[in-house]
């Protein structure tokens, strides 16, 4: 006989209607927009610290250079962290991180202090986002994910879009450090209010610390991220030694990492988590995103600047609409997700996508800006309907003992792929805009060099056309995703 006075016990807290889950989501959301805000809020002050502190353009770079470094080391090892401390202990810690680096570089007197100041940011920054998926994961049930999800895509896209805007205005009317300053006393609250209403989500596992997985893990993605982000900072490029040896330094890394993790019992990152299909689908469609945006997120500005002749806050007002509006649509999209699956959103978006990116290949000296700005909207439109279904899709279906390891590989890509995405488009256009201007009989005039720059941004354009496609043929293989373990029981009662 059933006895009704037990407990009733949930798998998920989202369903039982005891726990007061809003509370808990805006713990760990506020802390996450301030945290990425950062990331751009910096951008645009680093000629005021060039001559603040009077350092070259490739000393101040570092403060870019390290904090990808930073995230490319610590975004390996959360999956273990996550299994090691609960959710309040990991959160709150990385909170307090992040501000006393905020604090440093508010008070920074040399530039050395500053960029310690920063990195010590970058630790609290690459830790959050592995956190905030894995919280998310273990409070919602798969079919109520989409839309939670979406909040946070909106977190992550408003956030960085809204960096420079607000930088410029900090730095002309208030100076450098109040983008530290005015950043502290929303880090304190997302503290105190984490330490009041944030509960425990997470299962304690403490699994075995191999070190040498994280020796590996540090050299290969520390030296991946780094190599990359130098290609830059010398004529050679990647011919540079301190460039192709940190690359191979880096996949040498890699490739060690990913061998001991598939040898050992308790991985300090999971590598199994590619046997799923949907999450494997989901990484090749998230690297694939990933490179479109930062096509137009570093080679139009400079196309705008350039050829159109526009300034930087001009460049940057054109960008704005388009970021704000995949915020706005990301947790939208994401309630499209639960109600209808990932293909009914993938497939149109896609077959956008590419029809963005063949239009923004055509680009010429004489294109409209209102080209540029509805070819962006699209673009990022488009990027909401795409990028956080599929990611929430393929960490759907992953068991939960696998969460921290596919939140970890997931938030791990997107430091190595924005390395490695702006250092090859630069690279391609470069190249591009060289051999165009050899070919030309008077390389130096002002029209023939706009030229060049457009023949390689269309380039760039064209190449992402072709990953766009390759974008769309995938949208008609993907399928709604369930935990393994519901799949099988759907399996065998059918």
């Amino acid at each position: 006989m059933k006895d009704n006075n037990q407990p009733k016990k949930y798998e998920y807290l989202a369903d039982n209607p005891d726990v007061k889950v809003m509370p808990i989501m805006l713990s760990v959301i506020i802390g996450a927009f301030f945290a990425i805000l950062n990331e751009t809020l910096l951008n645009i002050a680093l000629t005021t610290l060039m001559d603040e502190f009077n350092i070259t353009l490739p000393t101040v770079q570092w403060m870019a250079t390290g904090f990808m470094l930073v995230m490319g080391v610590v975004i390996p090892v959360s999956a273990l962290l996550l299994q090691w401390f609960t959710t309040r202990q990991l959160f709150l810690s990385t909170m307090i991180i992040f501000t006393i680096g905020t604090s440093i570089s508010a008070i920074a007197p040399t530039f050395s202090v500053l960029l310690v100041g920063r990195l010590i940011q970058a630790v609290g920054t690459g830790l959050l986002m592995p956190i905030i998926f894995n919280v998310f994961l273990l409070i919602f049930p798969p079919h109520r994910r989409g839309k939670v999800m979406g909040i946070v895509g909106l977190v992550i896209m408003f956030a960085p879009a809204i960096g420079p805007t607000l930088s410029g205005i900090i730095v002309e009317y208030l100076g450098w450090r109040y983008l530290f300053i005015t950043v502290i006393p929303f880090a304190i609250f997302s503290i105190a209010f984490a330490y009041k209403y944030l509960v425990n989500v997470s299962e304690v596992t403490k699994p075995k610390i191999d070190i040498l997985s994280i020796v590996f893990s540090t050299i290969g993605f520390g030296s991946i991220v780094y190599g990359f982000s130098a290609v830059g900072e010398s004529d050679a490029g990647f011919l540079s030694p301190n460039v192709y040896i940190a690359i191979i330094a880096g996949v040498l890394g890699i490739v060690l990492f990913s061998l001991r993790q598939l040898k050992l019992e308790e991985p300090v990152m999971d590598l199994r988590v590619f046997k799923y299909p949907m999450f494997t689908h989901a990484v090749l469609m998230f690297l694939i995103i990933i490179m479109a945006m930062f096509a137009s997120e570093i080679i139009l500005p400079i196309y705008m600047q350039g050829p159109l002749a526009l300034s930087a806050a001009t460049a940057g007002l054109v960008l704005l609409p388009g970021a704000i509006l995949n915020g706005m649509m990301s947790p939208f999209m994401g309630h499209l997700f639960d109600k209808f699956g990932p293909r009914v959103l993938m497939i149109p978006a896609t077959i956008v996508l590419s029809g963005t990116m063949f239009m923004m290949s055509r680009l010429t000296v004489d294109t409209s800006l209102w080209v540029v700005i509805v070819g962006y909207i699209l673009l990022m439109l488009t990027v909401s309907a795409i990028m956080m279904p599929a990611e929430t899709n393929g960490l759907n279906q992953l068991p939960k003992r696998l969460y921290p390891h596919g939140t970890a590989v997931m938030t791990t890509l997107q430091p190595v792929a924005g390395a490695i995405g702006v250092s090859v488009f630069i690279s391609i256009m470069n190249a591009r805009q060289l051999n165009f201007l050899q070919k030309t009989s008077n390389p130096t005039d002002p029209a023939t060099v706009n030229e060049a720059m457009v023949a390689g941004v269309e380039l760039v354009y064209f190449i992402a056309f072709a990953m766009s496609v390759i974008a769309v043929i995938m949208s008609f293989v993907v399928y709604r995703a369930v935990p393994m373990k519901e799949e099988k029981a759907l399996t065998e009662k059918e």
